[in-house]
């Protein structure tokens, strides 16, 4: 409570986070949700009856009238003297979340509860100001907020991770002679899914509007248990017309850092609970690792030179888990290495090789002097194969948090591109329709905002960044 009307009479209500007595004086440390502070109640037990004060219990709701006064006790402005307490609901002995210290883990199985914990009630409050940066830089920057469907006929990744979305009856599937299922009797006459990426859909945004943003739930049904992937998560994902790599950058950059400053200067209080509790940041560097991201520029680095560096790491003897030759897709553990041990900052890393890349990025134009199709990095060394105009953003802790590119606006060049993959065009003939009337240049990237938690809270695993995970045998709550 931050009010210093002292001598004023007061109303507050919210649930207890603990009660102790002594010498026939109760202190009570109560708690209404919208800060990581508590109020203190101070009360004499000769003025409430015995019945009463039994029930005031951790996680009580409780409504107190008295006065407000300053506070004689280190590390609070006020306390509240009361002079009448009404219990709005009790709490049995059974109440999963006391006042002794509960492990993530065993929180995750009382996802019901673990909101009024005060960990839990910070990274919430982190979450929605993360939510409150996002629509606030975009519409300062004249993006127009795009709302993409949920439900979809494509696959936006082509990697087949979809959940299905159906009416029909499961248990008695009409199917062709080639035994796949037929889909005219079903509510949208064909196969849907719940979507991956709104990213499509916003490129046809970005071609009317010029810039827009889609912010909103995606799925995706992998069968992964690692800390850093949820079956249901949110996205960022801004569209705009006229942008090339070198603007993506910029945006990428300037948009990462304003959402990090939002987080120093209007979260300060759940950020400095957050950083000294010892079992989420044992180091106490939580602070100063997002005052870092701040701190100059961010590492512009071509695939083919991280490549090169993390070679020669390993030349001098550091040890990875999995391969990192030209053409692997980049592990976290080496994305990790160039951020926090080489570099000691965010890396933009860019031109990835086209065969780990999308369909629908940009492919960059052989270098004049080079053998066809190898392009050449920003300080000149030659990477041995096609690359594209891809742009992620790769932080400590976390390894990518963005992922960008620009797209590839020529029709010819993109159907190429897919047909080159074997991919299916019947989903697809809306999105090509963008590349035959009035194409222009554009980019954009994907956010996944719950690893943009990740890094502002210093959690170590995606599930305690969200509400309500969503991961393989994980549907309770």
């Amino acid at each position: 409570m931050k009010s210093t009307s002292y001598g004023t009479d007061i109303c507050v209500k919210g649930w207890v986070r603990s009660k102790r007595g002594g010498k026939g004086i109760f202190f009570i440390a109560m708690n209404d949700g919208s800060t990581v502070r508590n109020i203190q109640i101070v009360g004499d037990e000769a003025n409430f009856p015995e019945e009463t004060l039994k029930r005031i219990t951790t996680g009580a709701c409780l409504s107190v009238v008295g006065k407000l006064v300053e506070s004689p006790a280190a590390g609070q402005a006020s306390e509240v003297q009361a002079t009448a307490i009404e219990i709005l609901g009790d709490c049995d002995n059974t109440y999963p979340i006391q006042k002794k210290g509960a492990t993530l883990e065993y929180l995750r199985t009382v996802a019901h509860m673990r909101p009024r914990s005060n960990t839990f009630g910070a990274i919430l409050r982190i979450r929605h100001n993360m939510a409150m940066a996002i629509h606030t830089y975009f519409h300062e920057h004249g993006y127009f907020y795009f709302h993409t469907p949920l439900i979809t006929a494509s696959d936006c990744e082509g990697a087949g991770n979809m959940f299905q979305v159906t009416t029909k009856n499961l248990y008695d599937l009409k199917k062709d002679e080639q035994g796949k299922i037929i889909y005219d009797d079903d509510f949208f006459g064909q196969q849907t899914s719940l979507t991956v990426s709104g990213q499509l859909e916003g490129e046809l945004g970005a071609t009317a509007l010029g810039a827009i943003y889609t912010f909103g739930p995606t799925f995706r049904a992998e069968n992964s248990n690692t800390p850093r992937h949820l079956a249901e998560f949110w996205m960022i994902e801004p569209e705009i017309a006229f942008m090339d790599q070198e603007e993506l950058m910029d945006l990428e950059e300037d948009f990462i850092k304003y959402c990090v400053r939002w987080a120093l200067e209007k979260c300060s209080d759940d950020i400095q609970f957050i950083n000294d509790n010892k079992f989420i940041t044992p180091n106490h560097d939580l602070i100063d690792r997002l005052k870092g991201v701040l701190e100059g520029s961010f590492v512009r680095l071509t695939y083919t030179e991280g490549i090169e560096i993390l070679q020669q790491a390993i030349a001098a003897g550091h040890k990875f888990e999995f391969p990192c030759q030209w053409g692997d897709d980049l592990a976290s553990e080496h994305e990790r290495y160039l951020v926090e041990q080489h570099f000691k900052r965010p890396v933009i890393m860019t031109d990835y090789p086209s065969a780990i890349k999308s369909f629908y990025m940009k492919q960059n134009a052989p270098a004049p002097d080079a053998p066809a199709p190898s392009t050449v990095g920003y300080h000149g060394i030659v990477a041995p194969g096609p690359t594209m105009q891809g742009t992620d953003v790769l932080f400590p802790q976390i390894g990518e948090i963005i992922g960008g590119s620009v797209r590839e606006e020529n029709y010819d060049k993109l159907m190429g591109e897919i047909n080159q993959r074997g991919m299916e065009t019947d989903k697809l003939w809306w999105y090509l329709d963008t590349r035959k009337y009035g194409s222009c240049p554009h980019a954009g990237f994907g956010l996944g905002f719950e690893r943009l938690i990740l890094f502002v809270t210093g959690m170590q695993n995606i599930r305690d960044v969200i509400p309500f995970p969503r991961t393989p045998k994980n549907a309770e709550f």
